[in-house]
């Protein structure tokens, strides 16, 4: 089963500084149908105008996950951590107990990034988080893990639940698979391109919601550079 859902179709709001498109119910968006997928619960597509960003605010329990599109990420947060994460590059914050947080963009232009949180299992640890560079050439025509809580991405960043979320650069024609494990849920987004996942077209922006299929053939129709969560229910 694979549900298409358009970037047309997805929540948001623009507030100047920030360009909001969500797609699972998130702040003031609320879609009884959306509510996450698997352990997947938010996915938000930001554009952050230059100067801008979000102040500090409080995060408990959950694993968030950023994907630099373009521009740069500025983090600070209250155990001290600075850092800077480029387009292409990935950070997670694993909130744990409780964690304070400012997310900037201190670029001269827009910095657009996928937020992705995932609910995490097992017990409560003390926040934590980190950032490492995913050079595309390492993904080019497959698969990479980015960040994962799953046995042998040893190369990930961590993450405290039963999912992975990877990276894959395709040029057009190219084709990649994934095998989906059973009773696994995929959520699949391209930030860059269109591509056909199993016969569906899939654009920009547009989210593909995957479950009870054994492999995902991705077929690129131009070059894309793609995101995808794979999560226990």
């Amino acid at each position: 089963m694979i549900d298409i859902r358009p970037f047309s179709s997805l929540g948001g709001a623009n507030h100047g500084w920030l360009d909001a498109k969500h797609h699972f119910s998130f702040a003031s968006y609320n879609d009884h149908k959306r509510m996450g997928w698997g352990a997947l619960r938010v996915w938000n597509d930001d554009t952050i105008a230059p100067g801008t960003g979000f102040p500090p605010h409080p995060h408990s329990d959950m694993e968030i996950i950023t994907y630099v599109r373009e521009g740069a990420i500025t983090h600070e947060d209250s155990l001290g951590n600075k850092g800077r994460t480029t387009a292409g590059d990935v950070q997670v914050m694993s909130a744990g107990t409780g964690i304070r947080h400012a997310e900037y963009n201190a670029e001269p232009g827009a910095t657009r990034i996928f937020q992705i949180w995932i609910i995490p299992d097992g017990e409560r640890k003390a926040p934590s988080w980190g950032t490492r560079p995913f050079p595309k050439g390492e993904r080019s025509g497959r698969f990479v893990a980015l960040a994962s809580g799953m046995p042998g991405d040893d190369e990930a960043l961590p993450i405290r639940t039963d999912a992975r979320v990877l990276g894959a650069s395709l040029k057009a024609g190219e084709s990649v698979e994934y095998p989906l494990g059973q009773g696994r849920y995929a959520y699949m987004v391209p930030a860059v391109g269109s591509v056909e996942i199993n016969g569906q077209a899939l654009g920009k922006g547009d989210g593909a919601a995957i479950r009870d299929e054994t492999v995902l053939r991705i077929v690129a129709k131009e070059d894309a550079e793609l995101v995808l969560v794979d999560s226990a229910a």
